[in-house]
């Protein structure tokens, strides 16, 4: 039987008062940088705090209902850190239940409309003693939408920035990708979007459409495939998920064009031939996916590697997949919560988020949502 550890029960109309500001603030120009970078209030982040509902079940089971278009599901010891794209972070103590919405302050303001804002975020290996993370944002330069880079550090419950890693990121309202971590050789790899413009795919001197490679200084690392670049590899329309295996393969899912949803094997230098060819086209030089969607649309998200499995957050499939590496074999394994950005696995413990208000979904009145289930047992939702 679960106890509620946390059960704050606010009225319909207040939370949904919050994330109406939160709205009205998307659709504001970016201005000064030097101000104070909350996109909202303290009356109104102690609202959200309190409207943040977490369980806790006596097997230790953790569910955490009322975010807000969360992107990112982190973990570290018994604490969760949930990106929300609107550019905060929610901290969930996974023991007592208890709940902080954290502030995110960089120099240039994040910039949530269409698919951008506060995307990628991973904690640094040694963030229990470092306190440092790294994120990928949308901002505006001269009225132009662009992404970029930094590392944060967490103190006084407020990630401020304290180093820039890469700039200038090609952004726009749609195919930003975003995604970033920490891979087994220690560098920060980040997906970048063609926003848009096909050809950026396969322009070499264009950081869009890629798959990016860095120090988690900002540096180019020399064994990168092409010189002075951060290139790692092309082609890619919005790539959205990256995941290694227990040999250190890098894959990553990508968003096709109208379907032809993929699902690569990354390889340092190799083109993944988008826009000239999707799906199961051919052309020389170029790599198939390992498998796609066909006329299907899956929308594939974050991803995680277990037992031989790669596990798939969709957003437009509603469901995490799993992608058996050895027999190439695709199974669906949860379909029960909408849409869903991202997956996380501790052990024999899979954790999801749900992007359900990002205004592609049907929220419900508990969206968006932290899931918990185990790996060996479906676990209930309810």
């Amino acid at each position: 039987m679960k106890r509620l550890l946390i059960f704050c029960v606010l009225g319909l109309a207040l939370t949904v008062g919050v994330w109406s500001a939160v709205d009205l603030i998307d659709d504001n120009e970016a201005t000064d940088s030097s101000r104070d970078q909350s996109p909202y209030g303290q009356d109104a982040k102690e609202v959200m705090k309190k409207a943040v509902e977490v369980s806790v079940s006596d097997d230790g089971n953790v569910n955490a209902n009322h975010l807000y278009i969360p992107w990112t599901v982190n973990k570290n010891g018994s604490l969760f850190f949930l990106s929300q794209r609107e550019g905060s972070v929610i901290q969930i103590n996974g023991d007592l239940g208890l709940v902080d919405v954290q502030d995110v302050k960089v120099s240039k303001e994040i910039y949530h409309k269409g698919e951008g804002g506060f995307l990628g975020f991973t904690l640094a290996p040694d963030f229990a003693d470092s306190k440092r993370a790294y994120a990928y944002h949308s901002y505006q330069k001269n009225g132009k939408t662009l992404n970029r880079i930094v590392s944060l550090k967490l103190a006084d419950n407020i990630w401020k920035e304290d180093g820039v890693l890469l700039e200038n990121i090609p952004g726009g309202a749609a195919n930003s990708g975003g995604r970033i971590k920490i891979g087994p050789d220690g560098m920060l790899y980040a997906t970048t979007g063609d926003v848009g413009v096909k050809n950026n795919a396969q322009n070499l001197n264009s950081l869009a459409g890629k798959i990016l490679r860095m120090t988690t200084s900002g540096e180019i690392p020399t064994d990168n495939p092409f010189k002075d670049s951060y290139v790692y590899s092309y082609g890619h329309r919005n790539p959205q998920g990256l995941a290694w295996d227990d040999k250190g393969n890098l894959y990553s899912s990508e968003h096709g064009e109208a379907g032809h949803d993929e699902i690569n094997l990354i390889q340092a230098g190799k083109n993944y031939g988008w826009p000239k060819i999707q799906g199961d086209m051919e052309a020389a030089g170029m790599v198939k996916p390992l498998i796609q969607s066909g006329d299907s649309t899956w929308a594939p998200s974050g991803m995680a590697f277990h037992d031989g499995n790669l596990y798939v957050a969709s957003l437009a499939g509603k469901k995490i997949f799993t992608y058996d590496v050895a027999s190439q074999e695709l199974s669906e394994f949860f379909t029960e919560a909408g849409r869903l950005r991202d997956v996380l696995v501790d052990e024999n413990e899979l954790y999801t988020i749900t992007s359900n208000r990002d205004n592609r979904g049907n929220p419900t009145d508990k969206d968006d949502r932290l899931i918990q289930m185990s790996l060996s047992k479906k676990a209930s939702t309810n």
